[in-house]
């Protein structure tokens, strides 16, 4: 929604783009894998030459292309300059070979944004990231789809590249080893993405559980009228407040584009750790209905853990912060 309408875009902001990420979020939608999508998008529209956006950006949002990015390894996670893959350049192709893991729309993706090494002697400006149509690609392969223990709706999977050749045009950026640069650039957007997703993750939890302690009935009372329902919930309701407060300022920073790094690590940091207390504390009113599948609440809970460690594990923004000190 936030992508320029002369790329096929709505041509919308931030903020459209927001209310998308939130209405999914509020019901706890996963299975669309919208965020990831739009990251991509975000990265080509950002970075992309004339002729890529105007190739790939309309076939994404027509949902003809299904984007990913791979940045994960079996071997390298939050330490992206220790990515193995390799991509070495041969006349007016690229050749990569390597493997990826936990890859987000792995299954279906149309075009993954592949970050690999161009040039390994140059740790951190050696990376580049490569753009790939997958599509009756030779040497290209999805292994497994992955079994998590909750976002079942959507595909998560491993990726293989044996001697892959793509043209070397699908480079995004006008030169090698921009890679890296234009990851740090662009996860202010991803960070904020997944806050706000939390944001109403936790307001949905709020509005379930508020209903389920007002009707269930325990010792002659309603749940709600016992104090330590209440208050539990008077402590839910102040968290899930203050993350709406802080995610809106993000977003609107992020409007501006004035949303810096270091606050949306912050951002993610304390909303995705909010985020898993207040799923706990009201799977933990529910009770054993709580733990039973056909609740949402359950799913809700399940779905919540992951968010303190994709898109920026909480021990990465810890130091992101702590160097701004």
């Amino acid at each position: 929604t936030d992508i320029p309408a002369e790329y096929g875009g709505v041509g919308g902001d931030a903020r459209h783009e927001a209310v998308v990420c939130e209405e999914m979020g509020r019901r706890g939608i996963t299975s669309f894998g919208h965020s990831v999508h739009s990251i991509l998008a975000h990265y080509v529209l950002n970075y992309g030459s004339e002729e890529q956006k105007h190739d790939w950006l309309p076939r994404m949002a027509s949902g003809e292309l299904v984007g990913a990015i791979a940045m994960t390894e079996p071997g390298a996670g939050s330490d992206l300059q220790g990515v193995k893959c390799r991509a070495m350049r041969e006349g007016d192709h690229y050749v990569i070979n390597g493997a990826k893991t936990f890859i987000s729309n792995g299954l279906h993706a149309g075009l993954v944004g592949v970050v690999c090494k161009t040039d390994p002697s140059k740790g951190s400006k050696g990376i580049s990231i490569i753009m790939v149509e997958t599509k009756d690609l030779e040497g290209y392969r999805v292994g497994r789809v992955l079994d998590k223990i909750g976002q079942n709706g959507w595909d998560t999977a491993e990726m293989f590249f044996d001697n892959c050749r793509v043209p070397a045009k699908w480079l995004l950026g006008p030169v090698e080893g921009q890679g890296f640069v234009q990851l740090m650039r662009d996860l202010p957007y991803e960070r904020a993405l997944l806050s706000l997703g939390g944001v109403a993750a936790m307001e949905y939890a709020l509005e379930l559980t508020v209903d389920y302690t007002r009707n269930r009935r325990a010792f002659g009372q309603t749940l709600l009228d016992m104090q330590n329902t209440r208050f539990k919930l008077a402590d839910v309701k102040t968290q899930v407040q203050v993350a709406r407060v802080f995610i809106d300022d993000c977003i609107m920073k992020l409007k501006d584009g004035r949303l810096d790094t270091v606050t949306a690590s912050m951002a993610k940091l304390w909303i995705t750790n909010a985020q898993c207390r207040v799923m706990d504390e009201c799977l933990q009113l529910f009770g054993g209905y709580g733990y039973m599948r056909e609740y949402p609440i359950s799913q809700l809970y399940t779905d919540s853990r992951v968010q303190r460690i994709y898109g920026g594990a909480d021990e990465i923004m810890k130091e992101i912060v702590a160097r701004s000190l």
